[in-house]
C-alpha cells in the first residue's frame, strides 16, 4: 500500500470511530499503515473497545505500557468506564502536568477531567491545542478556526453541530440535519448520529419523532449507553417511567454521567428532606 492510500486508510478509521462505527474501527487491518501512524490507529481501535465496554481488554491489552503517554491516557479512560475514577483521575492529572502538548493526552484526559467536575482543569489542558481537531469543540470560534483549514472534515461538521446545540434557536433544525443525514446514509449510520438526531428533536419540540428513532436504535444497539441515557432523559420529559432504563444503564456504564448526577441530585434531596424531617419531628 502507498504512503498515500494508508494516509486514508487513517482518515477512514478516524471518521468511522467519530461516526460511532466502533465495530468497524476495531475491525480496520492496520498492518499496512506507517510506524507514524499506528500508534494513533491503535488508540481509536482501543477507544472503540472501551465505547463497546471491553474494558477489561483494553486494561490487559495496555498493561505495562505507562510510558507511552497516549496508551497510559487510554488506560485512564478504561478505568474510568469501568468504575475506577480514583486511579483514572490520579493517571489523568499526572498525564495533564506531565504531557501538556500531547494530542491523545489533550482529548482523553480532558473528557475524564470533565467528567469528574473539574471543568477548569479541563479547558486548561484543552486550549493547548494546536490544530487538533478533537480538542476544538468547545466553542464556536474554534469551530469557526478549525473550518478554516478542515472545511471539509467530518468532525469540524459534527462539531459545528454540538456547538449549535448549545447556542439552541435556529442551530437545533441545522444540527438535525446533519445528523439525520448521517443516521439515514448506510455507510455511516450508528447509534451516536441517531443520538444526535434525536436530541435535535427533543429540542425542537418532536419528542413522538425523537422516541421513534431511540427506540429504533435500541433494539439494534441494545447496550449503546448514550442512547440509553437520552432515552432515559426522553421518558423524563413525557413523564414516562424511567427505572428500568436507568437499571439498563447501571449494568452497561455504572459510571456514566447521567447516573453520577441522578446520584447527586438524589444526596441533595435526602439531605433537604431530612432537615424538614427534623422540624416537624420535633
Amino acid at each position: 500500500m502507498d504512503p498515500f492510500s494508508a494516509e486514508g486508510e487513517l482518515v477512514n478509521i478516524h471518521n468511522a470511530f467519530h461516526q460511532g462505527q466502533y465495530q468497524t474501527v476495531i475491525d480496520f487491518d492496520t498492518s499496512a499503515l506507517s510506524s507514524e501512524n499506528h500508534l494513533p490507529a491503535r488508540v481509536l481501535q482501543l477507544r472503540s473497545k472501551i465505547a463497546l465496554s471491553q474494558t477489561d481488554q483494553v486494561l490487559a491489552d495496555v498493561h505495562g505500557e505507562d510510558e507511552t503517554p497516549e496508551l497510559a491516557a487510554v488506560k485512564a479512560l478504561a478505568q474510568h468506564t469501568a468504575g475506577d475514577s480514583d486511579s483514572a483521575l490520579k493517571t489523568t492529572q499526572e498525564l495533564a502536568e506531565n504531557y501538556p502538548d500531547n494530542g491523545s493526552v489533550q482529548v482523553l484526559c480532558g473528557t475524564l477531567l470533565q467528567a469528574q467536575g473539574k471543568s477548569d482543569e479541563a479547558l486548561a489542558l484543552l486550549t493547548k491545542h494546536q490544530g487538533n481537531l478533537e480538542a476544538s469543540d468547545l466553542a464556536l470560534k474554534e469551530v469557526q478556526a478549525a473550518k478554516r483549514w478542515a472545511q471539509d472534515s467530518l468532525l469540524v461538521n459534527l462539531a459545528e453541530s454540538w456547538v449549535g446545540m448549545r447556542i439552541g434557536g435556529e442551530k437545533y433544525q441545522s444540527a438535525f440535519y446533519v445528523y439525520e443525514e448521517l443516521a439515514s446514509a448506510p455507510s455511516s449510520s450508528s447509534p451516536l448520529s441517531i443520538v444526535g438526531q434525536a436530541i435535535a428533536e427533543i429540542h425542537l419540540g418532536r419528542l413522538p419523532e425523537a422516541e421513534a428513532a431511540l427506540s429504533a436504535a435500541l433494539e439494534k444497539y441494545p447496550d449503546e449507553a448514550e442512547l440509553i441515557a437520552n432515552a432515559v432523559v426522553l421518558n423524563v420529559l413525557a413523564g414516562k417511567p424511567t427505572e428500568e432504563l436507568e437499571s439498563q444503564l447501571q449494568q452497561t456504564q455504572p459510571s456514566h454521567a447521567l447516573l453520577a448526577d441522578v446520584q447527586e441530585k438524589s444526596a441533595l434531596f435526602d439531605t433537604a428532606a431530612a432537615k424538614y424531617s427534623a422540624r416537624v419531628a420535633s
